[in-house]
């Protein structure tokens, strides 16, 4: 019985020592007293939300999360704090599920219900900007495309002589424009086509590279 409360007395010392270290900005230092807490006392659930605070003010925020799905393990209600790193990795709809759930375990939490409104208003404006950037980019494609039409027209003659190296423009045009919106980082230089095989993009990536794609694809602002 001596021990376990001699135990008891050293994981106090050390959450303690951590707090303050934490409240001085020092995140490292007061990590590591919460690991050596742990140690100490493995199953105490304040120690682990402490420490997924500390990380999550580190940046280290797989370890953040890691501590923050224990801290729950060992206290249901202890939600908050994963809803906050969720929200820091910009996993807005995840983050939203889990203050909800938070939200389930502390109705009157004006500090939850914040969290839940500001990140419903960040998804929705989200929403409105993608679909506002998704039609500005299909309006400017079709407006190049159909100017490059017109050109090929006067240039090569009837419809005929170049309707084939148009749509393999139009398909890797439409590929790039699909990759940049679900990655944000495409080579404006794209010469494959998406979902098609490599024969079918080298057949005319020697004519576009020549005359063609690098001058239509400096006038898109990916």
């Amino acid at each position: 019985m001596a021990e376990a409360e001699a135990g008891s007395t050293v994981e106090m010392s050390l959450k303690d020592k951590g707090n303050e270290f934490f409240k001085a900005g020092n995140y490292l230092k007061a990590a590591a007293l919460y690991t050596q807490a742990i140690k100490q006392d493995p199953s105490n659930p304040t120690l682990y939300s402490n420490r997924a605070a500390a990380f999550l003010n580190l940046v280290k925020l797989n370890k953040a999360l890691a501590d923050a799905e224990t801290t729950i393990t060992l206290n249901p209600p202890g939600y908050f704090r994963k809803g906050c790193i969720l929200e820091a990795m910009e996993r807005c709809d995840d983050a939203l599920s889990v203050f909800q759930t938070a939200l389930q375990f502390n109705p009157q939490s004006a500090e939850v219900s914040r969290k839940i409104k500001r990140i419903s208003q960040l998804a929705k404006d989200k929403k409105q900007a993608q679909e506002v950037e998704n039609l500005r980019s299909n309006v400017e494609m079709a407006k190049h495309l159909d100017a490059l039409k017109s050109e090929m027209s006067e240039k090569y003659g009837s419809e005929e002589c170049w309707k084939d190296v148009f749509s393999f423009l139009v398909e890797t045009m439409e590929a790039a424009v699909k990759s940049w919106h679900e990655t944000s980082k495409v080579d404006a230089k794209v010469y494959f086509l998406l979902d098609k095989e490599k024969t079918d993009t080298e057949k005319y990536a020697h004519l576009l590279s020549t005359f063609l794609l690098p001058d239509i694809l400096l006038t898109f602002d990916f």
